[in-house]
Order: structure tokens, then C-alpha cells, then sequence
């Protein structure tokens, strides 16, 4: 069954590359991937798949179901199609849409046989405002057995585990004044985030080595001779686990008050950009697929890299068994977030990583479907936690 799958991924792999180069060369931000999105629910429908546009309130976020009408267990490919500003597919994103894609389409050949339903979902913007999250709170994956998604990188590697990330902004309001003619008029907010800065650099010391706090001031003043009145700090803070990020996102926010009482500034906290939970990697998911990859790539894959980054797939983790493996562009060394990594992607290795890849996790969907040993090792392991 799993040559069936071959061969049926076979019939639409020129497709999906000519759409993974497309996207390569039309790159669209978060949330504005109204034409990538277009061209692989295009060929979704194509294929079989009812498709419903727009969900959780994202215009292109989707959700694309190919049932059988058989019972069986649903299984969901997550896929990504946003670019980042100025190096486009620096990510491998247009990897990611089309590996899910593949996928996708491949198993729904042979679900008539096995039963159950295979999802694809699109999930916008993930480099920034991620659409998993409010798919994981708005119970998008509450029906959903086990969900996937592979990201290409430099090499193949095992999924592992990502840091929890709250996106706090601090704006602090004061009072401008003329800066030398009549200084003690004034009320500096830029000297709030600059003891706000000193205080979390203090704080520093008496932190684990998994966070990790690192910020920018967007607003800070208009001109050096007027007293700003309003500044702008905003921080991604980041660790290992959820329970204790919140307990450093506490710490800071006292930081913030302290630098606000300094100065006689007042000042609001707010979230300017969605949070990201841990990944926790579902193992027995996770090793089937290593053993499918094995099967499909011929490339070496490594043990889970230590990560310091965050990802919207950790969301997904806490309400469903996940996987967030890596797949290599055969290219040890290769940088994320640079354009050398996106024009990786379209070369004859990135066809590869996206033939061997969508082959993998149509088979690993395959096996969950027909594996009711596995599938109960996956719940299980889901369900202690």
C-alpha cells in the first residue's frame, strides 16, 4: 500500500514543485498569502478535498477534508506558506505548504481502504502572529487524532522540543518639556525603558540558562532637545517551559512598574504579538515517523537539536499529538532567515526534501490509520502529559 502512496505522490509532484517555486518567487508576508494560499487549496479541490476558507477569523487561514465515510482516525498535515520581509522563503516555507500538501493528497488515495479522514490545514503567518494559535483555543484540532508538519533545514533532524515566547510591549507616558530651558518640567519616558532595560539586564544573573529576554525600542523620542513624552520598549521573552516563562514574564512586568515610579512615567503592558506555548514532541509519533524518513530520504537524520526558538506548533502540542520534525536541503551549515536558505529550497535537493518528505508523512499517516497498536502508544503518551 505505502508503493500506492508513492505513486500517487509521484502523479502530483510536478505540481507541487511548480507551486513551491511560485511561492519562492511571489513571497507573501503573514497573513497577506492570499495567492499562496489560492494555489494549494487549488489544487486541493482539484483533488477531492472540500475546503472552507477563512477560518478563525484568518483570510487565509484554511481547512481542506478529504473523509472516506469510513470510521477511522483524522489526520492532520499543517501547512505554511508565509514569507519573511526582505529574504523571502528564508524559512522554507514554501516547502512546508507543498510537503503537507502532498501529503495530503497521497493518503486520500488510499483512505477508502483504510478509513478515517485526512485535513489539511493552512496556517498563516507564522514567523509572527501565528493562526495555530487560535486554531489550538477555537477547537480546529478537538477532532483531530494526530497532526504533522515538517519544516526543511540545513540537515534532517529528529522533532524536539521549542521555547515557550510572550511578545510584551511596555509603553510609558510622561510629560514633554524643552529639554535644557526648562528640563524639570518634563517627565522622560525614554528614561523609564532605559531603566527598564537596566533592570531586566540585572535580572539576567538570576535566570536559568533556557531563557531567554531580548528587546528593541521602537519609539523613543522625537528630538534631542524635547523631553519625550512617550517610548515604546517591546521583548520576546522566552523559556524551556510555559509555567516558567509566565513566572519571568512576572518579573519583568515589576521591572516595568519600578521603572515607571523612577521617573513619574505611567505605563501600559500589552501583547503585541500572539504567544507561543512549548513544543512537546509526542515520541511514538515522532519514531514512526523517523522510520518512514529513513525509508524515503537518503540523507543522514540527526538526533533533536537544542532549540531557543518558539514556534506556533508548540500550541498545537498541548491539545493534540504532534510532530515538528526538520528535513535536510542537504546543505550542512545552511542559515535560516537568510536568502541563501530560500534559494536552497528550489534547487534539485529541495526537490528532494519535498519528494521524500510529503512520501514520509503520507506514510506515517498511513501507518496511524491502519496501526491501531500505534495509535493507542500515541494517546496514551499524550495523555500522562
Amino acid at each position: 500500500m505505502k508503493e500506492l502512496l508513492q505513486n500517487e505522490l509521484h502523479k502530483v509532484e510536478q505540481n507541487l514543485w511548480l507551486i513551491g517555486k511560485q511561492l519562492y518567487e511571489n513571497p507573501e508576508l503573514g497573513d497577506q498569502e492570499f495567492k499562496s494560499m489560492k494555489l494549494l487549496v487549488n489544487l486541493l479541490e482539484e483533488n477531492g478535498f472540500e475546503v472552507e476558507e477563512g477560518i478563525v477569523e484568518r483570510p487565509t487561514a484554511f481547512k481542506a477534508e478529504f473523509n472516506s465515510g469510513k470510521p477511522g482516525p483524522k489526520i492532520a498535515y499543517l501547512a505554511e506558506y508565509d514569507a519573511l520581509p526582505g529574504v523571502g522563503h528564508g524559512c522554507g516555507h514554501n516547502l512546508i505548504g507543498t510537503m503537507s500538501v502532498g501529503a495530503g493528497i497521497a493518503l486520500s488515495k488510499v483512505i477508502q481502504e483504510t478509513g478515517g479522514s485526512v485535513v489539511v490545514i493552512g496556517t498563516p503567518a507564522e514567523e509572527t502572529n501565528g493562526a495555530k494559535v487560535p486554531m489550538s483555543e477555537q477547537g480546529i484540532f478537538d477532532d483531530i487524532d494526530v497532526a504533522m508538519i515538517l519544516h526543511p533545514n540545513d540537515q534532517s533532524y529528529v522533532s524536539g522540543d521549542s521555547l515557550a515566547m510572550d511578545a510584551i510591549q511596555f509603553a510609558y507616558t510622561g510629560k514633554s518639556s524643552h529639554a535644557a530651558a526648562s528640563p524639570e518640567k518634563g517627565i522622560n519616558a525614554l528614561d523609564s525603558v532605559i531603566q527598564l532595560f537596566n533592570g531586566i539586564n540585572a535580572l539576567r544573573e538570576h535566570l536559568s540558562t533556557d531563557v531567554r529576554i531580548h528587546g528593541i525600542i521602537p519609539q523613543g523620542g522625537e528630538a534631542a532637545n524635547v523631553v519625550p513624552d512617550y517610548a515604546v520598549a517591546q521583548f520576546y521573552i522566552r523559556a524551556k517551559e510555559r509555567a516558567k516563562l509566565n513566572e519571568v514574564v512576572e518579573k519583568v512586568k515589576k521591572i516595568a512598574e519600578g521603572a515607571a515610579l523612577m521617573t513619574g512615567a505611567s505605563f501600559e503592558v500589552s501583547n503585541y504579538e500572539l504567544s507561543y506555548d512549548d513544543m512537546i514532541t509526542n515520541q511514538a509519533l515522532s519514531n514512526a515517523f523517523t522510520e518512514n524518513l529513513e525509508q524515503t530520504s537518503t540523507l543522514p537524520i540527526y538526533p533533536a537539536k537544542l532549540s531557543y526558538g518558539s514556534i506556533d506548533m508548540g500550541n498545537v502540542s498541548h491539545v493534540v499529538p504532534a510532530i515538528h520534525p526538520y528535513i535536510g536541503l542537504n546543505k550542512p551549515g545552511l542559515i535560516a532567515h537568510t536568502k541563501e536558505f530560500a534559494d536552497q529550497t528550489i534547487t534539485t535537493d529541495g526537490f528532494e526534501a519535498l519528494k521524500s518528505g510529503a512520501l514520509a508523512l503520507a506514510s506515517t499517516g498511513f501507518d496511524v490509520l491502519t496501526n491501531n497498536s500505534l495509535l493507542a502508544a500515541i494517546k496514551e503518551e499524550f495523555q500522562r502529559g
